[in-house]
């Protein structure tokens, strides 16, 4: 008799496991966030922490530009005698007894240093919003790559879950018949291993889930308490994506807009023209005044114009320029290394998506609808003895790793296809 009551309960939790492959039960009273990939980078682009920083720094260094703009300020001095021994006062502001001097200069720069103190804020600025612009890039990739991840990765939670439920109850039972007398301790052993197995995996599983929600939660400044639940739509099943697209194209736009290699480009930019203002800061500068003294000079209310300039004999700045030399060498070696770098993660990239498509295509779209007609088919085979309850099991076990190990395989093809964006810096295959 309770060989019939187990069996009745396995093929009834064969449906159970195959539709429940698309829900995953949710605890603790936490509220569920729908996203679809479109809604979450616009929470994304509005809320995140880290772009707004970004967006600061570019305008810290757009200030630059006006402070390289202004002029030097004009330099005043003024003196007043402080006693005159002969009328005994102090600050004798008297006609005949009085004194007092003052002066005004304003230091004039040459050689064009204030044009290029601007073009190298200008530059900055430029630098500035390159790197806002890959910070942009480098967090959107985390930011879909984490989406798909959930989502795939709560199918799988799924799959677990109701392959836990099914064999609680199974064990439940076969607890009572143990009891009773009419089964092996081992068979009990066997169910409890078994589940204690999948527990443990599961639990493995959700530590994985909730890391992947933290991070994802921050980049959109979601509630903490909330979970997310990725609402995916797409189909690339027979479709070769990547093939379609040739590699000179992805080459092309990595190099056209990767924003990192920009900001290359500028620091290389910014050293040539370093180079030439460290050069005009040899060049003096040249300092006028305009000067008047009451009756300390040899005519009364004297009045006087001087030019003051500083004799290159010594410090000719040549320190700063050689300081400036290697860092151009320095700029183009970097710009070097990061042409390099793409084209070397472009090809890695560009590889794996292939073989992904390959592997992927490889499947035939029937498989999993014929997995499940075989799990049914197992089942029936159980119900007339065909096959041992360790048999079944394994049968069973086996749709649950077949049906993780698909979940994974899309997952890695989009995930090879967000890489792709990533390193070309274009969104050729969002989706």
């Amino acid at each position: 008799m309770y060989l019939k009551i187990v069996r009745v309960l396995l093929v009834s939790m064969i449906p159970l496991l195959i539709t429940c492959n698309r829900v995953h039960a949710q605890g603790g009273g936490r509220e569920i966030l729908p996203l679809s990939i479109q809604e979450a980078e616009a929470l994304f682009l509005k809320n995140n922490l880290s772009l707004l920083a970004g967006q600061y720094a570019i305008d810290n260094a757009r200030a630059q530009i006006i402070t390289a703009k202004l002029f030097d300020n004009p330099q005043f001095s003024i003196e007043n005698i402080l006693y005159n021994p002969q009328s005994k006062k102090f600050f004798d502001m008297s006609h005949d007894g009085g004194q007092f001097g003052g002066s005004i200069s304003q230091l004039f720069q040459t050689a064009g240093k204030r044009n290029k103190n601007i073009r190298l804020a200008k530059i900055s600025v430029q630098e500035a919003e390159y790197n806002f612009f890959d910070l942009l890039r480098t967090l959107r990739y985390t930011l879909r790559s984490d989406f798909y991840k959930i989502y795939f990765q709560e199918q799988s939670a799924a799959v677990y879950t109701a392959e836990i439920n099914s064999l609680s109850k199974t064990l439940s039972i076969f607890r009572q018949q143990y009891a009773k007398g009419n089964i092996a301790e081992k068979e009990v052993l066997r169910i409890q291993s078994q589940l204690y197995s999948l527990q443990a995996e599961l639990n493995d599983l959700k530590d994985a889930i909730d890391d992947v929600q933290s991070e994802f939660k921050l980049l959109i400044r979601g509630n903490p308490k909330s979970d997310v639940k990725p609402q995916v739509s797409f189909n690339f099943d027979g479709k070769d994506v990547v093939e379609q697209v040739p590699y000179q194209k992805l080459l092309d736009s990595a190099t056209a807009n990767r924003y990192d290699l920009k900001a290359a480009h500028s620091a290389l930019e910014y050293s040539n023209l370093n180079l030439k203002l460290q050069k005009a800061m040899a060049i003096p500068d040249v300092n006028l005044s305009l000067t008047y003294d009451k009756q300390g000079s040899f005519v009364r209310n004297y009045n006087g114009l001087g030019i003051s300039i500083p004799i290159p004999l010594f410090n000719r700045n040549q320190g700063n320029i050689k300081q400036a030399k290697i860092a151009i060498e320095s700029s183009k070696a970097g710009l070097q290394q990061q042409q390099d770098q793409i084209e070397s993660d472009l090809d890695n990239a560009y590889q794996g998506a292939l073989r992904l498509e390959v592997l992927y295509n490889s499947f035939d779209p029937k498989f999993k609808t014929d997995f499940n007609h075989l799990i049914e088919e197992v089942s029936k085979n159980y119900e007339k003895r065909n096959i041992s309850l360790l048999e079944f099991l394994d049968f069973y076990d086996s749709y649950k790793t077949n049906t993780i190990q698909l979940n994974n395989l899309q997952l890695n093809r989009i995930n090879s296809l967000e890489q792709l964006n990533f390193v070309t810096g274009t969104p050729i295959f969002n989706k």
